[in-house]
């Protein structure tokens, strides 16, 4: 423990995670999308936060892009600095869950061991990790923000796929292809897997 945390106590909520799942009728999860960028990642995850707040349940899309607008503004994108902002994305996740609402995130979180990091931080059963599959060649013809095209230029250096590694999950709990599927027919598993999951 540093110095910083010795005088620092865990204050107990007045209102429990379960009373707040109750009343909101629902478990609180986090839904955590990866996937390289341009794999559809944000566009499924608001698609889907759309379809869950139609059904009426408390749900929230923390993104990447705008998480380091402010949060995480303080963070690059050298190795050290990617585990941290998936650390930190983590810890506001498990806040979400603690306040009975289900968190979708959509970050590239490219390393294993940062993902495995967040999935340990909360409960079994609170963590489902979703690969947004989609090639490098599919991601890099999208391209919507010309990343890949300054990565390739050497503009833009430490760029997932290109000049960085993508580490695949090796048990994800779902797997979308946004190549062969429609954003809708993306939703639609993965809405069924919340309910053969007893989540939703």
């Amino acid at each position: 423990m540093s110095d910083n945390q010795e005088n620092i106590v865990w204050h107990k909520a007045a209102v429990s995670k379960e009373q707040r799942r109750n009343q909101n009728k629902h478990q609180s999860f986090i839904v955590w999308f990866t996937g390289l960028s341009a794999s559809g990642k944000s566009t499924v995850a608001n698609a889907l936060s759309h379809a869950l707040f139609q059904q009426k349940k408390q749900v929230y899309v923390l993104d990447g892009d705008n998480i380091r607008h402010g949060l995480n503004a303080d963070l690059g994108f050298k190795e050290e600095d990617r585990k941290e902002n998936i650390r930190r994305i983590g810890e506001v996740s498990k806040l979400f869950i603690d306040s009975g609402q289900i968190v979708l995130t959509a970050f590239i979180s490219p390393y294993r061991a940062d993902r495995d990091t967040v999935r340990n931080l909360v409960d079994e059963g609170e963590f489902l990790e979703v690969y947004v599959q989609c090639s490098l060649e599919a991601c890099e013809k999208r391209d919507p923000k010309g990343l890949y095209k300054k990565a390739r230029k050497h503009e833009i250096t430490n760029f997932t796929g290109i000049s960085a590694p993508y580490e695949e999950p090796a048990h994800p709990e779902v797997v979308i292809d946004t190549e062969k599927n429609t954003i809708d027919q993306c939703v639609d598993h993965i809405l069924q897997v919340l309910k053969e999951k007893h989540l939703i």
